[in-house]
């Protein structure tokens, strides 16, 4: 991941750069939560107003990537490459879709082409239920 070196000129540069590094060290892709457990260990003053804020600043220029689960809240992605992902419906998990798997070459040119849009990206997102969902789903409710 290339940091942007206009992000770490601003106040709080530490704190900011500490939470990109942090999040391009990880693939779990956390919520704000997370990474404010994480991150008051060596900045024990930084509130999670804090964490928020400094994760809108980096979302807002491109340095990091926001996924909404509904109500399972904000997670983040330090991963801002073109990459697709897939979200447990029971238990809010988020993977990466493995790079090539679904990738449609010129995409966005095709898209723009045929519908005249000016397409400047995409995003696809699959959902089901991540491994240890299914299989509570395959001892059912008694447990056997």
């Amino acid at each position: 991941m290339i940091i942007n070196k206009k992000v770490l000129s601003r106040r709080n540069t530490r704190q900011r750069a500490a939470l990109l590094e942090l999040l391009a060290s990880v693939t779990c892709h956390p919520d704000a939560c997370w990474l404010y457990g994480r991150l008051k260990v060596d900045w024990p003053g930084m509130s999670l107003g804090t964490v928020y804020r400094n994760l809108a600043v980096l979302a807002a220029e491109g340095q990091v990537r926001v996924l909404h689960i509904g109500g399972a809240g904000d997670r983040f992605d330090g991963d801002t490459s073109v990459h697709y992902h897939v979200f447990c419906t029971k238990c809010g998990a988020v993977a990466d879709v493995p790079p090539g798997l679904c990738a449609v070459p010129d995409a966005d040119s095709a898209v723009s082409g045929c519908t005249g849009y000016s397409v400047s990206g995409h995003s696809m997102d699959f959902f089901g239920l991540c491994p240890e969902c299914q299989k509570g789903l395959e001892s059912g409710p008694s447990g056997s």
